[in-house]
């Protein structure tokens, strides 16, 4: 998921110099006049993503005949190591698909071209300012929008029918009794929550007002009262009579998928990632049976989830001839119609209204998903936030086995991050 390597790893990677890192790409022209490969990584799925991205660079080339593109497909749960390894080294990629909580950790480390102003990035004003937002460090933009996410609750309308629950709940406390009204009357169970991992917790904080830190005010609130309330009421989502029991398995998450795809579960919350394949699930063939709603709220009134999504990012080691051609490559991939055609191919969310052509918005998943992404929260300018995550998910395990309480828990995640973030109050 959504988890960095951590901030301090990055920052001492500073001690190999940039000056020592030439590009990857080859038949360079100091000048940038004549022909210039460069190297792209791609971290999608390589099978259902990555060749429509080829197809994608492709056109990019017949269209930029002097520039050529090496593209390598990199798997996601290596690619932040791998970029870290290869910018304090030789070989790092001249432009690289980047994860949205790596790009500020990247960028304070030096790792990262600054995009304002420069071919990639003409007019910011197109995007969604919160994904331009969480693109910036130090004031500075780092990273083109690529793709956007967020989590939602989705739902098997048939299963709610017939459970006699007419609309989506608004509150967890809704979600419970909704979960022992499926058990009941539909014979299935209610709802599955994907355990031990932060990134799917983040909207019980966000119910409660709280994050796991807060950036502006550098202080750690992660075992706040609200976060221990937040936490509470995130546990009881695995006993509550209709919930399933934490998975805390390996292979957690395709269980939950399963289960959700072929009807066995009413509910779970998920990201846009997996409408394409939901809609391969035998529970629905029909694609209007799949609800898609806001995450509910918590006790003090207020929701919203995440923003994930990926960023095109430029390696500031490149030399000038291509930097150049990597920036052109950006602009291209996070145009208009390269979205609206990843919108169609892969089923993602475009991060530019432009690109929400009326056949993208056909697809419902892509309609629905749209129209809460206003309510996502975007993440704080802080290089060490992806980090986080770590210690939180890994805590939270600890809570839903029972192998901790829910304020020792999260006191074990807050002294974590005193040492991750020392200059913040706990």
């Amino acid at each position: 998921m959504r988890r960095g390597i951590a901030a301090s790893a990055l920052v001492a990677a500073l001690a190999v110099t940039l000056a020592a890192c030439g590009s990857s790409g080859s038949g360079s022209d100091a000048k940038g006049d004549g022909p210039v490969t460069i190297t792209y990584w791609d971290t999608s799925n390589a099978t259902n993503e990555a060749p429509n991205y080829q197809e994608l660079v492709k056109k990019f080339e017949a269209a930029n005949p002097n520039i050529k593109v090496n593209f390598e497909n990199v798997p996601f749960d290596q690619a932040q190591n791998k970029l870290e390894t290869a910018m304090g080294a030789k070989g790092a990629p001249d432009a690289f698909r980047s994860e949205v909580g790596w790009t500020s950790a990247f960028a304070k480390a030096g790792y990262l071209e600054p995009l304002d102003g420069t071919p990639a990035l003409t007019d910011a004003s197109v995007f969604q300012p919160s994904l331009i937002q969480q693109a910036k460090f130090s004031g500075k933009t780092y990273g083109v929008p690529l793709v956007t996410d967020t989590l939602a609750l989705m739902y098997n309308k048939e299963l709610f029918a017939k459970a006699g629950i007419t609309a989506a709940p608004t509150t967890w406390d809704e979600l419970k009794t909704d979960a022992a009204q499926l058990k009941d009357k539909a014979g299935v169970d209610g709802f599955w929550l994907k355990a031990a991992d932060g990134y799917y917790a983040m909207p019980f904080l966000y119910g409660e007002g709280t994050n796991m830190v807060d950036a502006a005010g550098k202080k750690i609130t992660v075992n706040s009262a609200e976060a221990v309330k937040a936490i509470e009421t995130y546990k009881s989502m695995f006993t509550a009579p209709g919930t399933v029991k934490a998975d805390v398995t390996t292979d957690a998450y395709a269980h939950m998928m399963d289960a959700f795809n072929s009807g066995k579960v009413a509910a779970i919350i998920q990201g846009p990632w997996e409408v394409t394949n939901v809609y391969k699930g035998s529970a629905f063939a029909d694609k209007k049976n799949l609800g898609i709603a806001a995450v509910p709220n918590g006790s003090a009134g207020k929701g919203g989830a995440p923003t994930g999504g990926h960023n095109v990012s430029v390696y500031a080691g490149s030399d000038a001839a291509h930097k150049a051609a990597a920036e052109k490559l950006a602009a291209f991939l996070t145009s208009a119609e390269s979205q609206t055609f990843l919108a169609l191919k892969n089923g993602t969310l475009p991060t530019r209204s432009d690109a929400y052509t009326a056949e993208v918005k056909a697809n419902p998943g892509i309609a629905d998903f749209q129209a809460i992404l206003t309510s996502a929260q975007p993440r704080p300018e802080l290089p060490e936030y992806a980090s986080l995550f770590g210690s939180f998910g890994t805590n939270l395990g600890k809570i839903v086995q029972g192998q901790s309480d829910t304020k020792a828990g999260l006191d074990a995640t807050a002294t974590d991050y005193a040492k991750l973030l020392p200059d913040f109050a706990k």
